[in-house]
């Protein structure tokens, strides 16, 4: 089975079936460093600018109206 036959979203749920064929193994790798380097605290931290970022920008851009014709 090769790289573009496959859907890593449907087939992987369990795991990688790819193996060393994985074209995604460097995010995984990325993942695995930041989950070993980086506090619990931090991440929580990180998701709250997130959630406070998004709400700013949700905030700031005002409502638009839309006007049915008649």
């Amino acid at each position: 089975m090769t790289p573009s036959e496959i859907n890593c979203v449907e087939a992987c749920v369990n795991g990688c079936v790819l193996g060393e064929n994985c074209p995604n193994q460097g995010y995984r790798e990325q993942a695995a460093k930041f989950i070993q380097e980086t506090s619990l605290d931090d991440m929580l931290a990180i998701a709250e600018e997130s959630i406070r970022k998004r709400l700013l920008e949700r905030m700031s851009t005002p409502p638009q109206w839309i006007i049915p014709d008649e």
